[in-house]
């Protein structure tokens, strides 16, 4: 067993898309239309046949809307994606315009930093230091 693909609810594909790509140089792996949404995912440049992240246009699901509302008012992030360097990861991100609402802090094993994905989610991303 292995992942493959992890969904993330966003409200608007486009704008995912463009944050997703543009701001954490994410590429696209699939866009296909579907209806009145798409199968949309990105992949990790340095993992082109890795794991997939589904931009999930689910947002105003009821179900899905309450649990995003409260993780982002309880300060937790919806998923998280490693990096080599929290903190040149931290400086790059801030300089492109991306909203922390962590800035780099230290837990066990771990460095750790928390921004807004401007699509309803807060976003964690972390470096392993031990």
């Amino acid at each position: 067993m292995r992942i493959s693909l992890l969904s993330i609810s966003v409200g608007d594909q486009d704008a995912a898309l463009a944050f997703y790509t543009e701001k954490l140089g994410f590429v696209t792996k699939h866009d296909i239309p579907m209806g009145d949404a798409r199968w949309l995912t990105v992949v990790s440049p340095e993992d082109p046949n890795g794991p997939e992240v589904v931009l999930e246009p689910n947002a105003e699901y009821p179900a899905m809307k309450a649990l995003r509302e409260q993780l982002v008012s309880d300060g937790i992030p919806f998923t998280a994606f490693l990096v080599d360097d929290v903190d040149a990861q931290f400086e790059r991100l801030k300089g492109l315009g991306v909203k922390f609402t962590k800035e780099p802090f230290e837990v066990p094993g771990a460095k750790v930093a928390v921004f807004d994905d401007t699509c309803g989610n807060l976003i964690q991303i972390y470096q392993e230091t031990g």
